[in-house]
């Protein structure tokens, strides 16, 4: 007997797939995909100066706290990857990452309200820039599909290759 609320109606054919077998690998793919990101982030973060110097274009907060935040971005960028990589407390890596990309959109929209020309130092790089030069508006919509995929891990975290299952969550 087919549960019409795990199906719903393919277009062609009028056949019916199952969202409880798709769904999983769509997880699959945001985590891989999110992690892949939060990868690259970091790693062109580094050496660290790059990032503090990111942080500090931004004007938001004390010079102790940027570099607070400029040596640590990195790490926990590389930590919530690794997190997603293997599928342990994927719901909870996914809210998160949703939320570090909501503060990274909110971050620059701060600088684009205060007519700051900077470079958003997401992937390397950062600090100031020439005004034909800034990308708050790509930067923006990128961060809103990589803050979906989190959400998308969030609500749905059930996936194959993951750790979470070996310990009976999401199942």
């Amino acid at each position: 007997m087919i549960d019409t609320a795990d199906t719903i109606p393919h277009e062609s054919g009028g056949g019916r797939f199952r969202w409880s077998t798709v769904q999983p690998w769509l997880t699959l793919a945001c985590r891989i995909g999110l992690a892949a990101v939060l990868i690259t982030a970091a790693v062109t973060k580094f050496p660290p100066a790059l990032s503090v110097e990111a942080v500090e274009a931004y004007d938001l907060f004390p010079t102790a706290l940027a570099e607070l935040i400029g040596y640590t971005l990195p790490l926990f960028e590389l930590a919530l990857a690794a997190l997603l990589l293997v599928g342990l407390a994927t719901r909870y890596v996914g809210a998160v990452g949703t939320l570090l990309m909501v503060v990274f959109i909110a971050g620059i929209i701060s600088a684009m309200a205060r007519g700051l020309n900077i470079d958003c130092g997401c992937f390397g790089g950062g600090g100031t820039v020439a005004p034909e030069e800034t990308d708050y508006g790509i930067s923006i919509a990128r961060d809103l599909a990589f803050a979906a995929m989190g959400a998308f891990i969030a609500f749905f975290p059930r996936s194959p290759f993951a750790l979470d299952r070996l310990f009976g969550l999401f199942r």
